[in-house]
C-alpha cells in the first residue's frame, strides 16, 4: 500500500531510531527528536521497535491511504482528522482506502509522530532509513514531503486480520506527557565548562532562556542573556572567539555559547565536532521535551550529576517498557 502526500505539511520527514556509531565518519544519528513518543507510536501500532514514522513538526500534512490501515498518532497535541472528523492522539485507529488524515492546528508541544502499522519503507542508508536534513541523505529522497510524494509501507508484523484487535489500544493518561511553554532541563555541566567565569556558569544556570526562531533538528537557540568566558591568549588553532577552543567532539545535546551570546543546544542532525567550546550536556532523558519547545517558549537549565543523569535514563527505560507490555508488545 502506499501513502500519498496531498500536501507535506510544514517539516514533515521519516525517521527511525537513527544511525548510531558513525561518529567518526563524521555522521550524526539523525532520527526522531522526541524518541518517548516516536517509540510508543510503534507499540501502539504492533511494530518492531524500530520501525520507520514520520515526524510532523508545527504544522500538519494532509495524507491519503491507498489501502486500509492501522495507524496511531502521538507526541505534541495536534488533533488527528479523518476525513476531516477528529481522530485520537495516543491511540490506536483505523483508516479505509480513499480516507485523508490530516491534523488541527498545534496547541501544545512542537512534534507529534505517525506510526504506520508495517512501518514506513524507505530504503536504509548506513543502517537507518532517518532523514538527514542537514546534507540530504536517507529517509524518503533525502529530504522533508513534498505534495505528491509517495510513501511505501512495509509488510505487516503478522497476520492483518489480526491487527483489528489492536485498534482502541490507548495509552494510559498517566504515562501522556504534558507539554508546557515553560521547559526545566537537566544538564550535566563540564567538558569546557572551565571556560566561563564563575558569574557567568550562575548566569547561565539562573536564567529563563527564550527559544529563538532557530529551533530545529539542528539545534535550539536561545536568548536571554549574555556569557563572559575567562580571558586567555587563544592557544594556537583556536579562532578569535573567546567560544573558540581546538577541536571538540559535539554529543547530541551539547550545549555551546559563540560570541557569549544565544546559547545553542546541539540536536539530531548537528555537525559532530567544531571549534566552540561547549560548557555541558543536556542528558538523553529531556532531549524529548527539548523536542516540544518551540519559539518563544521558555527554557532553564538545571545542573545535574552522571548519577541523577544515569537514574533518569533509567526511569525513562523503565517507562517505555511499562507502555510496551500494558500494549501487548
Amino acid at each position: 500500500m502506499a501513502i500519498k502526500v496531498r500536501q507535506p505539511g510544514l517539516l514533515t520527514t521519516v525517521q527511525d531510531t537513527g544511525r548510531f556509531g558513525e561518529y567518526a565518519l563524521g555522521m550524526p544519528p539523525s532520527g526522531a527528536m522526541d524518541v518517548f513518543s516516536y517509540q510508543v507510536g510503534n507499540n501502539l501500532v504492533g511494530n518492531e521497535d524500530g520501525a520507520a514514522g514520520l515526524e510532523i513538526t508545527y504544522f500538519g500534512p494532509e495524507l491519503e491511504f491507498t489501502e486500509a490501515a492501522v495507524v496511531a498518532v502521538t507526541g505534541a497535541r495536534m488533533p488527528p482528522k479523518i476525513n476531516g472528523e477528529e481522530a485520537p492522539l495516543w491511540e490506536t485507529f483505523s483508516v479505509e482506502a480513499g480516507d485523508v488524515l490530516s491534523f488541527d492546528y498545534l496547541q501544545s508541544g512542537a512534534r507529534c509522530y505517525l506510526a504506520v502499522a508495517g512501518g514506513i519503507d524507505v530504503p536504509e542508508f548506513m543502517h537507518s532509513r532517518s532523514t538527514y536534513t542537514l546534507i540530504g541523505l536517507g529517509g524518503f529522497e533525502g529530504r522533508a514531503l513534498r505534495e505528491g510524494d509517495e510513501l511505501q509501507v512495509g509488510e505487516l508484523n503478522g497476520k492483518p486480520d489480526g491487527l483489528s484487535a489492536r485498534v482502541g489500544l490507548a495509552v494510559a493518561s498517566q504515562q501522556i506527557p504534558a507539554y508546557s511553554k515553560e521547559t526545566e532541563l537537566r544538564v550535566i555541566i563540564g567538558l569546557a565548562s572551565y571556560r566561563l567565569t564563575e558569574a557567568s556558569m550562575e548566569e547561565f544556570l539562573g536564567t529563563e532562556w527564550t527559544v529563538t526562531t532557530d529551533a530545529d533538528r539542528v539545534g535550539y537557540r536561545y536568548r536571554g542573556g549574555e556569557i563572559e568566558f575567562v580571558e586567555r591568549e587563544q592557544p594556537a588553532g583556536a579562532g578569535a572567539d573567546p567560544a573558540n577552543v581546538v577541536d571538540f567532539g559535539y554529543p547530541i545535546g551539547s550545549v555551546q555559547i559563540p560570541g557569549g551570546v544565544e546559547p545553542i543546544v546541539l540536536m539530531n542532525d548537528a555537525v559532530t565536532g567544531g571549534g566552540y567550546a561547549t560548557i555541558g550536556t543536556v542528558i538523553s532523558a529531556d532531549r524529548d521535551r527539548l523536542a516540544q519547545s518551540k519559539t518563544n517558549d521558555k527554557t532553564r537549565f538545571v545542573s545535574v550529576g552522571l548519577e541523577e543523569a544515569l537514574a533518569a535514563r533509567e526511569q525513562r527505560r523503565r517507562q517505555l517498557a511499562d507502555i510496551k507490555s500494558s500494549l501487548g508488545g
